[in-house]
């Protein structure tokens, strides 16, 4: 278990490589994330370090009192941790403390919401014929048999909400780490619609 950055998708580019290839990247600014807790085995039941981002200027009272004494940030994430040396309360880590081209990282977000679909796009089934008298377009055929078990089995594929649920993209690549501008720039396309959250840390 690895610590990591929150960071909001900005959208996609493309950026040459130090060999004349182009790839395609995904922009993500992460903004120095501030410490704003540790949570250890003996009075939390497990260790973890928890980042706080995106400046706020009204906190409610809860949250004003758990960040007493530091930066008032309106969102905070957790990141499990087998060992919390290193990491102190009111501490800020950067693009550049954690992350270079070329690292392998994993990325998760919400994906973007599709709304209700059907079974040929949410679950890529195939097409009926659309010619010789047939009526089996894009029915879905049949969901189980009658009477055994004599109902339909929970998970089975079928229409749906498409979508909007939380995803990792697992090992890509690091293609820039701009600690000036606050952008990471990672290769390929990433879950999430423009401003979404994104939590990143090293696979």
């Amino acid at each position: 278990m690895t610590i990591g950055l929150i960071g909001r998708k900005v959208g996609m580019t493309q950026v040459f490589q130090a060999d004349g290839t182009m790839v395609a990247v995904s922009v993500i600014e992460v903004a120095p994330n501030t410490v704003t807790r540790l949570r250890t085995l003996e009075q939390d039941g497990y260790a973890a370090v928890q980042l706080g981002t995106d400046e706020k200027k009204k906190l409610n009272k809860p949250d004003a009192g758990q960040l007493k004494g530091l930066p008032s940030v309106g969102t905070i994430r957790e990141f499990r941790m087998d060992d919390l040396a290193g990491y102190e309360v009111g501490q800020t880590i950067g693009i550049t403390d954690l992350f270079a081209p070329g690292d392998v990282v994993d990325v998760t977000g919400i994906s973007k919401g599709k709304g209700f679909a059907g079974h040929i796009k949410r679950h890529h089934f195939s097409r009926g014929p659309k010619t010789h008298g047939s009526d089996h377009h894009r029915a879905p055929g049949s969901i189980g048999p009658g009477t055994t078990p004599g109902r339909v089995y929970k998970g089975l594929k079928m229409a749906g909400h498409m979508g909007d649920e939380r995803t990792t993209t697992k090992k890509v690549k690091v293609v820039q780490a701009d600690a000036d501008r606050h952008l990471l720039l990672i290769k390929g396309s990433l879950p999430g619609s423009r401003g979404s959250l994104i939590l990143v840390k090293k696979a």
